[in-house]
């Protein structure tokens, strides 16, 4: 359980690419508060799909359709706003990501949904409250690293962006990406 949370919480995806762009915008520091967004949306989500929402949201088609469209929606709204973002680091209070981003982004969050639908039915564990419990906590430590590790290479290759040019392309590439993710998965949909 602790090896798949690590391989789908280290990988590339919505959540990492936003910390990485975070981090080197705003600093690690203005990036936790994301951070801790995404575990307690990350676990709200496990919890929800492992005792019992999960049937019934995914044997809703026009349910699905809808989360699906609210995620594309975010994602590109997220996209846009990284491709967008100042190009030094700023400390004065500003719109960086926040706390309800994080937690927002795993309810609409494809990767997020795939990793916990797929973690409950690797380990049988609908219906097992403890194993559900057991998966939380092992989620909490293993998605506050790998988010965290994400923040924190994104404040520390800050240095490589030294000239605004090279910023901005860092900044359009990072959003281009989360848009491109949006475009595919819209297509997908349809």
């Amino acid at each position: 359980m602790f090896i798949y949370s690590f391989s789908m919480g280290i990988t590339p995806g919505p959540n990492n690419i936003i910390a990485l762009s975070t981090g080197v915008n705003f600093g690690f520091k203005r990036a936790l508060p994301f951070a801790f967004g995404v575990v307690v949306g990350f676990n709200l989500l496990i919890a929800g799909l492992g005792f019992g929402i999960g049937g019934i949201i995914a044997n809703n088609n026009s349910l699905m359709d809808l989360l699906a469209f609210v995620a594309i929606g975010f994602i590109t709204f997220m996209g846009f706003k990284i491709a967008r973002s100042p190009t030094e680091i700023k400390n004065e209070n500003n719109d960086n990501p926040s706390f309800i981003y994080g937690v927002f982004l795993q309810l609409v969050n494809p990767k997020a949904w795939t990793s916990s639908l797929g973690g409950i039915a690797a380990f049988n564990l609908a219906g097992n409250n403890f194993g559900i419990i057991l998966y939380m906590l092992i989620s909490v430590f293993v998605v506050m690293f790998c988010i965290m590790f994400w923040a924190y290479a994104g404040s520390k290759i800050t240095r490589f962006l030294s000239n605004k040019t090279k910023h901005r392309v860092f900044n359009v590439l990072m959003g281009g990406s989360l848009i491109l993710l949006a475009i595919y998965l819209f297509f997908m949909r349809i």
